[in-house]
């Protein structure tokens, strides 16, 4: 008679059950075996039979009244005084649980009769560790959908409520809570809704435990999902704002780590009024730990603010980045405006089918030179909104499908003219390619006359007007609002931030003094001055504009005090002032000021997707000072998060991100620059093929020559990328995919093996003369590489390579590449390359890349001829390639076949090989290679 102790460790790889069966001199059956050692003194025993109860259950599950005993001894080992067995014996019952749920036929109710009090018993266990293990069950259980609704609200909640009530002990309470938050997410909305939320929003304003708010703040995202917009705005809203505003720097933390998740909960209404003013106090915070959380959670904050029908994308339910397409209401007798008339039918994801292309149908968005061409009068305020209107509609016409026009037709065209003929009254001249002209609409119509001459000519002369007489009076009033401020913030003089927004907002009223001095003369001089009048206004206005915009962002920037209500009523003032200041300052493109850098420096900062200020604060990330006193790792945050601000703003308003793109994939850590590389394939997608050919490659081609940590993120979506460019742009990186193949390290087997991966992809983006005249190259360069690894992935692409010269009918090629193969693996000195021929030659049978007299008359000669070879390990894989592959094609089981003699010779020779590999593979045919043979053999 032995028992467990006699073991010892090896007893856990062994069935619990076996044991049970072993004669002993005791007589006894292996139930009662069983129930002898669950109460045996030895706390050894009775852990090892709690560790083993689900093969327990197995065995005797199949005898109900076996199974009830096994039931009832479970039920009293969990009272088991000992901690550690009522720990196993927890750990044990969601494996048990699923068990049953396969076999509930035959016992329906023994979970919830026996095992469901058990786990609930133990959510107020005495022992730390017992609690926790039920815990986790619970939660397991709840994720498996096995615990019943009733069980849910009439045994679970109830405890947990009583656990985190206010006279609770605070360990429980601690622990409750944070069940609480867990069981959130996998319970129903409305029992999350009615039976915990309103205790939940208690504890957010516990105020012994500075843990349990810290718990609630670190979930609140959560709890927001679980309970939807409705309960989040009515009630979790103003707890949320309680702990933004906590004494405990912790709380805030949290806060601003969950803000994405609260945000996106939230309505665009909520978003913008409430919760942006309250991350940018969060971002001001005088913690640094919690500006550093709140900066790595803007760019996703950012997202939030995302609106697919403005944007013109989505993402898919594969998680990939997709454009989204147009949905035109065309009129028989009017052009119908579109939202989004972009469509791409290919991703950036490399797993989605290689075969799709992408078709860009969007006209040019609106650029300052294409605004100077047209001569429309935008103010600073409309600016952004007018080009957003002239980069999203469209001039259609009846039954024309606009997704016929390519990209390629557009740039093919090369002009970009002036429609007037088509335009709206009260809207500007559209801009359409030559292929828009032409309509029949237009063609049987008799011509308007132009007057948009006449209309500009007036205008200009009244707008003129109007900023010689706002400007002077505005700059008087700015003056008048920087005083105040500047007379408010005295008060904390103290504070550095408000040592610097003093120094600045000092400078910017020297500078709106300066400028009503300066507006005054320049009226006197107004009938003697002509067209340098006009000049030197839209000079003073655009450096007025600017300075006035840099003391808003840099007030608004600021954290003001919170007690201090003339400092942000004041600053509020300015903003209006401002703001009014630009509704009386017009701004006339000419082709003369495009490179006006003042006026491109106000322009980048206009958009309204998202409150300014957020944008701002973004834009600042790339500033060295914020490294310093915020994070240094901050810049890599803003790189990460930087298409999802881009997807956010739009292709419209890429020139508010693009400074800081540059910015970033020049910065000094190669960290940022990889993080670009790695997602420029996706902000390609989102910025459409012109703003990437002008802004992208320029940045793509100074990651290709940078350090491997950068060049890998490139070449990991290097297909992604140059499938969104146009084939002359994209011929251009024929040469270049060559400098890939040397890396700064050699041991860096992995870069190189990437790079086969993504030539294969690349293959078809190229016609078969640029692939032999390039891709050949460095595909029989990889063949040869040190590594194995590389070698074999390098096989296959050889083999697409063959493929692609056969499916364009460039068979001259595909002849000519199959020569070079013979020659330099076939006759290859070296046994690996003989061997790299046999598995090419197998490779090409299988995917059927090439005719079969092609392959019978080209290269199986030069296989067969393998069978002579040496080295053992040649003729086994040439063993494989036969009798697995060759011999399978219905071409060689026709009994006329004139090759299939030799090569049924060739396998008989192999067959009484010497060597006990060869004729094994030389006589097992596929079907028959079974794991069990193998491990026979």
């Amino acid at each position: 008679q032995v028992g467990f102790e006699d073991y010892g460790p090896d007893c856990d790889s062994m069935r619990i059950t076996a044991f049970l069966d072993i004669p002993g001199q005791d007589n006894l059956t292996p139930l009662a075996r069983l129930e002898k050692y669950a109460f045996s003194d030895n706390i050894f025993n009775r852990q090892i039979i709690a560790r083993g109860l689900l093969d327990v259950f197995r065995d005797f599950s199949n005898n109900e009244e076996d199974f009830l005993t096994v039931m009832e001894i479970v039920v009293r080992l969990s009272e088991d005084a000992e901690p550690t067995v009522r720990t196993e014996l927890m750990e044990q019952i969601p494996p048990i649980a699923i068990f049953l749920q396969e076999s509930r036929p035959k016992f329906p109710t023994a979970f919830f009769e026996y095992l469901m009090p058990i786990v609930v018993r133990y959510l107020t266990d005495v022992n730390n560790q017992v609690r926790k293990a039920g815990q986790e069950a619970l939660l397991i259980l709840l994720e498996q959908d096995l615990v019943a609704q009733s069980d849910i609200e009439n045994k679970v909640c109830p405890i947990l409520l009583d656990l985190s009530a206010p006279d609770s002990d605070d360990e429980y309470k601690v622990e409750a809570v944070n069940v609480i938050c867990k069981m959130a997410s996998v319970l129903s909305r409305t029992t999350v809704e009615h039976m915990l939320l309103p205790r939940f929003c208690e504890l957010c304003s516990d105020g012994k435990l500075f843990q349990v708010r810290k718990i609630c703040a670190a979930n609140f995202g959560d709890i927001c999902s679980a309970v939807g917009q409705e309960a989040t705005e009515r009630l979790l809203i103003p707890k949320f704002f309680e702990l933004c505003s906590d004494s405990v720097w912790g709380m805030r933390k949290a806060c601003a780590e969950c803000f994405m998740a609260v945000s996106y909960t939230t309505s665009p209404e909520v978003r913008r009024s409430k919760l942006s003013p309250l991350f940018i106090s969060l971002i001001s915070d005088t913690c640094r730990w919690v500006r550093q959380a709140a900066f790595q959670s803007l760019g996703p904050f950012i997202s939030t603010f995302a609106n697919p029908s403005s944007a013109g994308l989505y993402i898919r339910e594969d998680g990939t980045l997709s454009i989204r397409p147009s949905t035109q209401n065309v009129n028989s007798n009017s052009c119908q405006p579109s939202n989004n008339i972009t469509l791409m039918s290919s991703s950036t994801n490399a797993t989605l089918s290689s075969s799709e292309q992408p078709m860009e149908i969007k006209p040019e968005s609106l650029t300052e030179e294409t605004s100077a061409d047209v001569n429309t009068k935008l103010s600073v305020e409309n600016l952004n909104k007018d080009t957003q209107e002239e980069s999203s509609d469209d001039c259609s016409n009846p039954g024309e499908d606009v997704s016929r026009l390519s990209q390629g037709d557009k740039v093919a065209a090369g002009v970009i003219e002036v429609t007037k003929d088509c335009s709206f009254p009260g809207r500007n001249s559209r801009l359409q390619s030559a292929e828009d002209v032409f309509n029949t609409f237009l063609y049987w119509r008799p011509p308007l006359p132009d007057i948009s001459q006449d209309l500009e000519l007036l205008q200009f002369k009244t707008e003129k007007h109007n900023d010689s007489c706002s400007v002077p009076r505005n700059n008087c009033v700015a003056s008048t609002e920087i005083k105040k401020v500047l007379e408010s913030l005295q008060e904390h003089i103290d504070d550095p931030d408000v040592q610097a927004q003093v120094q600045v907002l000092s400078a910017a009223l020297r500078a709106a003094q300066f400028d009503s001095v300066g507006e005054y003369e320049t009226k006197k001089m107004e009938e003697s001055s002509g067209e340098l009048q006009n000049k030197t206004i839209s000079d003073k206005t655009a450096v007025s504009s600017a300075t006035c915009n840099q003391v808003e962002e840099d007030t608004l920037s600021s954290p003001a005090p919170q007690d201090d209500i003339s400092d942000q009523s004041s600053t509020s003032i300015l903003k209006s002032t401002v703001k009014e200041q630009h509704r009386g300052t017009t701004v006339f493109l000419k082709k003369e000021q495009e490179t006006n850098p003042p006026f491109e420096d106000d322009k980048s900062k206009l958009q309204d997707i998202i409150p300014q200020p957020l944008l701002d604060q973004y834009l600042s990330m790339t500033d060295p000072a914020r490294a310093q006193t915020v994070d240094t790792e901050i810049a890599k945050h803003c790189a990460y998060s930087l298409p999802g601000v881009a997807l956010t703003l739009g292709r419209q308003n890429w020139h508010c991100l693009k400074d800081t793109y540059e910015t970033l994939a020049s910065d000094v850590q190669w960290k940022v620059r990889r993080t670009l590389a790695f997602s420029i394939h996706e902000l390609a997608v989102i910025l459409g093929d012109q703003l990437t050919a002008a802004d992208l490659v320029p940045i793509f081609n100074g990651f290709l020559k940078d350090l491997d940590e950068v060049r890998i993120g490139v070449l990991k979506h290097l297909y992604d990328f140059l499938k969104l460019l146009h084939a002359d742009k994209r011929r251009e990186y024929l040469y270049q995919l060559q400098e890939f193949v040397v890396t700064d390290n050699s041991r860096n087997w992995r870069f190189r093996y990437e790079l086969a991966e993504q030539l294969i992809l690349i293959l078809e983006l190229y016609n078969p003369n640029d692939v032999y005249d390039y891709l050949r190259h460095i595909a029989l360069t990889l063949c040869s590489d040190k590594v194995s690894e590389v070698r074999w992935i390098s096989f296959k692409l050889v083999v697409a390579i063959l493929q692609k010269f056969y499916t364009n009918n460039a068979n001259a090629l595909g002849l000519n590449f199959i020569n070079e193969l013979v020659v330099r693996f076939r006759h290859c000195s070296k046994w690996v390359g003989r061997q790299a021929f046999a598995f090419i030659c197998q490779a090409v049978v299988e995917e059927e890349c090439m005719p079969v007299d092609q392959f019978v008359e080209h290269l199986l000669p030069s296989l067969l001829s393998l069978a002579s070879d040496p080295v053992p390990n040649v003729r086994v894989l040439l063993a494989k390639a036969l009798r697995q592959t060759l011999l399978e094609k219905a071409y060689f089981k026709n009994v006329g076949n004139p090759h299939l003699e030799a090569a049924e010779e060739t396998i008989l020779a192999l067959q009484s090989d010497r060597d006990q590999d060869v004729s094994f593979f030389a006589t097992i045919k596929q079907g028959n290679m079974n794991n069990t043979a193998i491990e026979k053999q």
